[in-house]
């Protein structure tokens, strides 16, 4: 570590910490580093993501599955749905291209039915699977997906293009095979990369011309464009990465937009350049000769969803395998490669953050991208970062890896500013969606929703009614508070069923207790009054102890079976969703009908009438009332 920067080394020893706390058995180390990682390279809290663990014997190969469904927040069609298959990889677990291909083929065996003796947890995973692959479309994949500590060399990326050709062959052009290290979230966190880390020099065949010293202007044929981002992804094993300056992620095979060029790459690869609009491409540096750029630390930050949908077409039809000859794609071959893209290549320099972040802004505003969608390249999340630390003393990680960084940089530098208290950006929103917006189900059950493009995320900031405040920083803390009170009760994950399953109800339910407060109390009831109320009343022993142990009361009782007030009792539960418990609780109107939850609904009335009564003493509304006065 230099000059502050810290280097991978330590953040990997910093990263480790949490996954060799305690004395976990080899079986709980692979998890809890598959869980880590996965978690982390997804952006999607532990909360509100579905982990399927299989691991140990009779596994079939599969350590840790995942359905991401994706977001349809700006969709008029169904969303690719993608299944991550995992291999947890740790420390010595791994042993080179060898163990690649002896796992991979494992689960290559799970999914095409030639392994038997699974255990209980791999035969419903597999179920689902084999249902799956039954009714997916063109845009729906599995992936499987090795987790390492340190990046694949050569040698074992060549082993990935063998594991891909095999399960192509076997499983169809569904299947796919990444790789996913602890060095892809380094890199990710972008001003604290090593500087000991290769230069990354991508070569792309363009034809540009120079436009001034920082800009090339010209096309890209649409097979070249494919080879650039193949060759990035053999480089990095992430193709994402080449996003991570970009507003926004692929959106998929969805909308209408991404629909049409779809539409064009498989019918009228040769027209494309007619009718998009192009891509813009920032680098360091750049070495041109002739058509051949070979660009150095490239990002694609204009031209995300032009790209990728580039690659999805190209990829299904150049790498889903195949000995023989099919005239159809080879005619279709031929025509793509008449095609183009139009591309603009920027020069930014080493330290060309503020040019980047510009270029950046003005190259999407003139699409569908928002205002709201530019808040990880403008000031909004650190300024939060730098007001929760200065107001607070916590360390606000807005990009999920940063806080592995920031004890890395304090365990090295006890001179630099120690934190003890930490919380992720993205957790806070779903808990402010899932208490101050009663959006508890949703919570539950996704994560796009609260995200920057997400429809719970922009309603949460929102411009406010006339006099009324911008979500902030007071907000956040909130829900800091709050989110600390449900970790003190042990709400979440391995928790037993009343907490596991409950976490955003908690929230929701909290917020509406001390809501009927505010209203007995003729206090304003918008979301800024809510979240000052909530820090003054959690900040007071009495009143929060008055608080909360009358919301987990509510919770237990929901989640009794034999209680009047049970879930097991709910209608819906029962008749609309066959006693699904899972999909119930993730059901978008949970809380928010008193058709779907009259019996939440009577448990909470009851407990708001009980709160006014004193047994020995202050009753818990006079005690919340205090604190608020």
């Amino acid at each position: 570590m230099e000059n502050g920067v810290v280097d991978f080394d330590a953040f990997l020893a910093s990263w480790r910490e949490s996954i060799v706390e305690g004395t976990p058995s080899t079986v709980e180390l692979g998890r809890r580093f598959a869980q880590k990682l996965v978690t982390q390279w997804l952006d999607a809290s532990e909360a509100g993501t579905e982990l399927i663990y299989c691991d140990g014997a009779g596994d079939g190969g599969i350590d840790l599955a995942v359905l991401d469904v994706g977001s349809d927040e700006e969709s008029d069609s169904q969303p690719g749905h993608i299944w991550y298959l995992v291999q947890s990889k740790y420390g010595g677990a791994f042993q080179g291209p060898t163990t690649l291909l002896v796992e991979a083929q494992k689960v290559i065996d799970t999914l095409d039915g030639k392994r038997s003796k699974l255990n209980s947890l791999a035969e419903g995973l597999l179920e689902r699977l084999a249902l799956f692959r039954s009714q997916a479309s063109n845009n729906d994949k599995i992936i499987l997906v090795f987790a390492t500590e340190r990046p694949l060399n050569e040698a074992e990326r060549r082993a990935l293009n063998d594991i891909r050709s095999i399960g192509r062959e076997r499983l169809g052009g569904l299947f796919d095979v990444e790789t996913i290290s602890v060095e892809t979230i380094f890199s990710r966190l972008g001003d604290e990369i090593s500087e000991s880390r290769d230069l990354l020099i991508i070569d792309l065949v363009s034809h540009a011309v120079p436009s001034g010293k920082e800009l090339l202007v010209g096309s890209t044929p649409l097979t070249d464009l494919y080879h650039f981002l193949l060759g990035y992804r053999e480089r990095t094993g992430d193709l994402d990465q080449i996003y991570e300056k970009n507003v926004r992620r692929f959106l998929g095979g969805r909308g209408k937009v991404n629909r049409g060029m779809q539409e064009t790459l498989r019918n009228a690869p040769e027209r494309f350049g007619l009718y998009n609009n192009g891509i813009t491409i920032v680098c360091s540096d750049w070495e041109q000769d002739g058509a051949h750029i070979k660009l150095m630390e490239p990002y694609i930050v204009n031209g995300c969803q032009t790209s990728r949908t580039i690659w999805e077409v190209f990829h299904q039809r150049f790498s889903s395998g195949g000995t023989g000859v099919n005239p159809e794609i080879e005619e279709w071959k031929q025509r793509a490669s008449a095609g183009a893209v139009v591309t603009k290549i920027v020069k930014v320099g080493q330290s060309g953050e503020q040019l980047l972040q510009a270029i950046t802004r003005y190259t999407n505003s003139q699409n569908a991208v928002r205002e709201k969608d530019f808040l990880a390249l403008t000031s909004d999340f650190r300024s939060w970062q730098n007001a929760m630390a200065n107001n607070y003393d916590i360390y606000l990680e807005i990009q999920r890896g940063g806080w592995d960084s920031q004890k890395a940089l304090q365990n090295a530098n006890p001179a630099t500013r120690q934190f003890n208290r930490h919380v992720n950006a993205a957790d806070l929103i779903k808990v402010f969606g899932a208490g101050w917006l009663r959006e508890a189900g949703m919570a539950f059950g996704k994560n796009p929703p609260f995200l920057p493009e997400g429809s719970v995320f922009k309603k949460i900031v929102a411009t406010p009614e006339e006099g009324q405040p911008a979500f902030g920083v007071e907000d956040l803390y909130a829900s800091f508070l709050l989110q600390e009170a449900a970790d003190s009760y042990g709400f979440g994950r391995g928790a037993q069923l009343t907490r596991r399953q409950s976490r955003f109800i908690f929230y929701m339910v909290a917020i509406d207790l001390l809501k009927d407060v505010m209203n007995r109390e003729r206090l304003p009831v918008d979301n800024r009054s809510i979240s000052v109320a909530l820090a003054k009343t959690l900040n007071n022993e009495a009143s929060r102890d008055a608080l909360l142990s009358n919301a987990i009361e509510v919770i237990d009782t929901y989640f009794t079976q034999g209680s009047d007030e049970s879930i097991f009792e709910e209608p819906a539960f029962r008749n609309t969703f066959n006693g699904d418990l899972n999909a119930f609780l993730k059901s978008e109107k949970f809380g928010k009908s008193m058709e779907l939850t009259p019996k939440l609904t009577e448990g909470i009335a009851l407990t708001k009438r009980g709160m006014g009564k004193a047994f020995g003493g202050v009753a818990p509304r006079d005690l919340i009332a205090g604190a608020l006065k």
